[in-house]
């Protein structure tokens, strides 16, 4: 057996147990952070409850005190007037006020009790959520690392000339899938479905209203409700969007870039939109299309969640070589200088402006909005 032969099979079999131990290790992971969140729903439901009970005392307890405020009164009214009445009475109404308060005294306490639970809870929950969290993250780069030792370095000794670029490809586009789905599962839970679970408590909410005060206030309860679902909706428009328009394949750039612009402005009517084209509308290669909306639409959404502006500008024009876009907004600003934690949405431009040699500037200050200008050459 040759040198390069044993090595091969020592290298395979010390690859063989680097993943033995990642396995064990996201499992133990995948563990941890199922028990959290099975841990995360317990003490959620009993905030909920608590919750409940807070709301329940502070109502009992503000009756029992206007009793117990009526019976002092009428105490003192006993006793400045003591000749009018019994000893009896006198006695009564004493013991009466007396219970009063020791009753109310009870609920005040066991309200604090039941708030400092409520507070307890909340840092826990708080603490779950960021356990959850890590755990999530971790697995997901456990799965990276798993991916590419079981498919990339399973036989290494075969694809050694391109190891460089195979490394750097795969780990990129397994830890992109990773980052995605994780996004997407957090965008599904943080938008539709606590959107629709908020619809679901309010609906309950209708009919009681109607009971409790009135025909006029019931529909502005459906109104709310009405709001909840359309912004339920957009979320999900939204993430459909975010996953792959349509309309890119069928369409091309430009007639996409209009009917998202249009989409977003139905969605935000305190933010002016428009667009404008120059250069002759013309299909690009996939590649480029894609980047474009995605430049676009990524620069758009940063505008919005963190700006707020009260126009936006879309400029895009196309060249034989080349294609410029302006995004420009009113918004609030921020210093470049200043790097800001997880700007994950300006790593991602970035990232994919290197990949197709272009270039990529902001110009912002606070205050005076923000300006992207990206130029992407066309080959």
């Amino acid at each position: 057996m040759s040198f390069n032969k044993t090595g091969d099979i020592a290298l395979d079999h010390i690859i063989n147990e680097m993943v033995d131990t990642v396995t064990n290790s996201k499992d133990e992971i995948f563990q941890i952070g199922e028990e959290s969140r099975s841990e995360f729903e317990k003490l959620n439901k009993e905030l909920t409850e608590t919750k409940k009970q807070v709301l329940a005392l502070i109502d009992d307890g503000d009756k029992l005190e206007q009793k117990v405020r009526f019976s002092r009164t009428r105490l003192s009214e006993v006793s400045k007037h003591f000749q009018k009445y019994s000893e009896e009475e006198i006695r009564k109404v004493y013991e009466q006020t007396h219970e009063l308060q020791m009753d109310l005294s009870m609920k005040r306490e066991k309200e604090k009790q039941l708030r400092e639970r409520r507070d307890d809870l909340e840092i826990r929950l708080r603490n779950l959520e960021e356990t959850i969290g890590r755990a999530e993250a971790l697995s997901g780069k456990i799965s990276v690392v798993l991916n590419y030792l079981t498919e990339d370095f399973k036989h290494v000794s075969d694809a050694l000339e391109d190891a460089k670029e195979k490394q750097e490809f795969g780990l990129q586009i397994i830890e992109a899938q990773e980052e995605e789905r994780r996004r997407l599962s957090r965008e599904i839970h943080d938008g539709p479905a606590q959107m629709l679970a908020n619809v679901m408590l309010r609906s309950d909410l209708v009919g009681r209203t109607y009971r409790e005060r009135g025909i006029e206030e019931a529909l502005e309860e459906v109104k709310s409700v009405r709001a909840l679902v359309r912004s339920a909706l957009y979320e999900v428009r939204r993430i459909i969007y975010d996953l792959r328009p349509m309309a890119l394949d069928d369409l091309g750039l430009i007639p996409t870039l209009k009917k998202y612009l249009a989409t977003i402005e139905d969605y935000n009517k305190n933010v002016r939109f428009s667009f404008t084209s120059f250069g002759k509308e013309k299909r690009l290669e996939t590649k480029y299309e894609v980047a474009l909306f995605r430049l676009v639409q990524e620069a758009v959404q940063n505008a919005l969640k963190h700006a707020e502006p009260s126009e936006i500008k879309v400029k895009v024009e196309m060249k034989s070589n080349a294609a410029t876009i302006i995004v420009k907004d009113d918004g609030k600003g921020f210093d470049t200088s200043k790097k800001k934690e997880k700007s994950f949405g300006l790593v991602g431009m970035r990232e994919r402006v290197d990949m197709l040699d272009g270039e990529l500037n902001i110009d912002s200050s606070i205050g005076e909005g923000t300006i992207v200008t990206i130029h992407l050459p066309i080959n």
